[in-house]
């Protein structure tokens, strides 16, 4: 989701049509921000939110088409939002997939690590010139970009991430560990993020163990193990309006600090080992560089 001016009626915002993004969309559109551009896989499906964040607030909620499987569906939803609006003040990236059956994109990436990680790496890419833009005419620190990541990534292979087998479905490697693989990579590219560009404040956090449609659809783990999981969820699970917390925290607060990763609710954490690995941090930025490149990203903004 992206959004625009927080409370001067110029703000934008970007996140999406389900789950976390949708009850973010419906606490920022309390706001009135300027706009709010939903990003949806299937539009149809954003409907019936639109209509009714436009009937109770007044509020435009733009749906933008992305499917985050594909890299060409995420460069034309991300210029769609670059023509659409001069300032983008709030990037939620929260969409994602957990636990899948093996798979591919449409790039031919594990698919976790594709949809979680690479989709919103180069979306990211593209709207990054225009959000620190907004950051010299905007308050200090009031421009963000919120990356959601999970305390499943210490599931993450030993080695943290399996570079070389990521043009593949892994098949060997366990649904579980897959997706602590992306979900470890969206905490080092927040980090990063935060390192090259001091402008903007960049956040990985965890939601909390939340009670969404990502749960249902986890078709890789075993039937043993969804027997132990659907008890846990039962006991430990927040509502979605609950999840949404720390995000929006992370979004709209003060003393939000740039790189630091954040659990519910608002409490900082050290995260994993592998998780404050430079070394790791820095071949997760090269790697994934190159193979934006290759599928016609812009190259991210000159550094000051």
């Amino acid at each position: 989701m992206a959004f625009e001016d927080r409370g001067t009626g110029t703000d934008s915002s970007i996140s999406g049509n389900a789950g976390l993004g949708a009850e973010t969309i419906r606490k920022l559109a309390v706001h009135r921000p300027a706009a709010i551009y939903c990003c949806s896989r299937t539009l149809s499906k954003a409907d019936a939110m639109v209509s009714e964040i436009k009937e109770s607030t007044g509020v435009i909620v733009m749906p933008v088409q992305l499917d985050l499987n594909d890299l060409t569906s995420v460069k034309t939803a991300a210029e769609t939002i670059l023509t659409a609006t001069s300032t983008i003040d709030l990037l939620f990236l929260n969409a994602g997939i957990a636990m899948m059956s093996p798979g591919v994109t449409a790039q031919g990436y594990e698919q976790q690590f594709g949809v979680n990680h690479i989709g919103h790496a180069l979306f990211t890419q593209m709207l990054l010139p225009k959000m620190l833009q907004t950051a010299t005419i905007r308050p200090p620190r009031s421009v963000r970009i919120i990356v959601l990541s999970s305390e499943a990534h210490p599931s993450a292979p030993k080695a943290g991430i399996l570079f070389e087998d990521l043009k593949t479905d892994m098949t060997s490697t366990g649904a579980q560990a897959l997706y602590g693989q992306s979900k470890l990579a969206n905490v080092l590219f927040a980090k990063k993020l935060a390192a090259l560009y001091p402008d903007i404040v960049t956040v990985p956090l965890h939601p909390g163990v939340v009670s969404t449609e990502i749960v249902g659809k986890a078709n890789g783990i075993s039937f043993p193990l969804s027997l132990m999981v659907a008890p846990f969820m039962w006991l430990m699970a927040v509502t979605v309006s609950e999840g949404t917390k720390t995000q929006l925290w992370a979004g709209t607060a003060e003393g939000v600090k740039s790189g630091q990763y954040y659990v519910p609710l608002g409490k900082e954490s050290k995260g994993s080992a592998r998780a404050n690995d430079e070394k790791l941090r820095d071949e997760l930025w090269g790697w994934t560089n190159k193979e934006l490149e290759a599928h016609g990203g812009p190259g991210w903004p000159a550094v000051k």
